[in-house]
């Protein structure tokens, strides 16, 4: 087993990166300090995990559980008031500890959920694919979607550990499992390009789910991670720049509804027009934005939008992103592979032909 420090002062915590670990109960128990636990999860993983997780739990603590629909849709206020009917009925107090497990929707919903009840009960992460794993769950941003926009409602709310068990991943559809890639497939471009390297290099035993590969991609991801939230942990600066692709991404979610494509598949098509975007601006040359885009596609995710998405549909979608200010869309560029920083000051009609060029292909 792997650990990996998230360094924050009195708020650190660890990751634990390993196979068979999620029903180790040493590893929960530092960080439940009350007697009572809830198991949020949701309808798919809750046959195959739930119990491990509540039988080790249970060796120290009264656990309940609550299960949530599956998908991006169920990412809203509506799931949030069913949880707090269950915490409010148990009934929940301020020390009683949510626990995660399922993915990066699971993870955001109830971290969230944790950080409005009584003001702030502690949480545990314990994400179960791979997009979590190397993402979602570590860095304490938790949240819901909105019809207007993604997760533009939430909390940074940092958990008290998180948990990933490699061994959840032999039970991921492949697909998931791609699109989880594209989150690690981000590090490499922002700001580790040896990283980067390694992955173009060994996306196959990714794929094939070979263990020392897995754990290596995982490893290097949560420790990149850790390093950016450490320095920035309000994205108040660098932070941003792990929102490469996402300003595209989002917006092609928020244009389906949150429904058709998963949250990895949209982030894929984003860092690719995100990556022609900086070479138009000079910033990246033509044959790194084409490795980019190369080892994406080996991947099987997409790197087009959806058809029928316009660039009126970007734009309208992308003006209400986060990350805007002053009504300027800021967009994380890269200066070569390994190095990004977030924009504004750009030339707007380079963001529309980028726009036009993808939704004209």
């Amino acid at each position: 087993m792997k650990t990996i420090e998230v360094a924050l002062g009195s708020r650190s915590y660890p990751i634990y990166i390993g196979a068979g670990i999620l029903d180790n109960s040493e590893l929960y128990q530092p960080h439940v300090p009350g007697s009572k636990a809830v198991v949020i999860t949701n309808e798919t993983i809750a046959p195959l995990y739930a119990q491990n997780v509540v039988d080790s739990v249970g060796k120290f603590a009264e656990v309940h559980t609550h299960v949530l629909g599956d998908g991006e849709i169920h990412k809203n206020l509506q799931t949030i008031g069913k949880i707090f009917d269950k915490l409010l009925n148990i009934p929940c107090d301020r020390k009683t500890t949510i626990i995660a497990l399922g993915g990066g929707v699971v993870g955001d919903t109830a971290g969230f959920a944790a950080a409005c009840y009584q003001r702030g009960v502690p949480f545990i992460q314990v994400p179960t694919t791979l997009l979590a794993q190397v993402d979602s769950s570590v860095g304490g941003k938790t949240g819901v979607n909105h019809p207007l926009g993604k997760n533009m409602i939430g909390a940074f709310y940092q958990p008290q550990c998180v948990i990933a068990d490699t061994d959840t991943l032999h039970s991921l559809p492949d697909r998931e499992l791609r699109a989880g890639l594209a989150e690690v497939i981000k590090y490499g471009a922002i700001q580790d390009a040896t990283f980067f390297t390694w992955l173009d290099e060994n996306i196959d035993s990714i794929l094939e789910r070979e263990p020392a590969s897995l754990a290596h991609a995982i490893e290097v991801s949560c420790r990149n991670k850790a390093e950016v939230v450490a320095e920035d942990e309000r994205e108040t600066g660098i932070r941003a720049i792990l929102n490469f692709g996402h300003t595209f991404g989002h917006a092609i979610e928020t244009w389906l509804n949150y429904k058709k494509w998963l949250h990895g598949e949209a982030v894929a098509v984003g860092m690719v027009m995100a990556a022609e975007f900086s070479r138009r601006l000079n910033r990246l040359s033509v044959h790194q934005a084409s490795q980019i885009e190369q080892t994406i596609k080996r991947t099987g995710l997409p790197v087009l939008p959806p058809v029928g998405m316009s660039a009126t549909d970007f734009l309208e979608a992308m003006s209400l992103d986060k990350k805007v200010q002053g009504k300027k869309i800021r967009i994380v560029v890269l200066d070569g592979i390994g190095k990004a920083e977030i924009k504004d000051d750009y030339d707007f009609a380079e963001l529309k032909n980028t726009l036009d060029a993808f939704t004209s292909r």
